[in-house]
């Protein structure tokens, strides 16, 4: 497959217009903002609420649990859309995705692999469950 700069052309231009915009919107907040500074202006601000200790202080083991917990299980979303896409493709098509040294790739396939995946997602929250990953008392 032969590919030039121009069939990547749409996609330069696109970032061009998109970089140049962006430096446009900064170079333009920087020269006609407001320019006001004071304790008041330079001071912390988060979400309404004064700032209140140190931000370096020690957080409880249960909040970084639930963050990989969360990363692990948003991150599953990540492997089921293609599976969805091909799993989709497969049924309505009725024909198989590939065949790949004599397997046959079809709807069947894709859809014990996904099985055995959330089987899999399953037993890991089931586990987390019964180890109180998810209790805060």
């Amino acid at each position: 497959m032969d590919s030039t700069v121009a069939d990547y052309a749409p996609v330069l231009v696109l970032v061009g217009i998109a970089a140049f915009m962006v430096l446009a919107i900064l170079v333009l907040g920087h020269a006609i903002g407001p320019k006001r500074r004071g304790a008041i202006k330079d001071a912390t601000y988060e979400s309404g609420m004064p700032l209140v200790g140190d931000a370096q202080g020690r957080f409880n083991v249960r909040f970084y649990i639930v963050a990989v917990l969360f990363l692990l299980f948003d991150i599953e979303v990540v492997f089921l859309w293609p599976w969805a896409v091909l799993y989709r493709a497969s049924a309505i098509s009725g024909r198989p995705i590939a065949e790949v040294e004599g397997l046959v790739v079809d709807k069947n396939y894709l859809l014990v692999g996904g099985g055995l995946f959330l089987i899999i997602l399953l037993v890991g929250f089931i586990y987390e469950w019964r180890k109180g990953a998810f209790r805060w008392t």
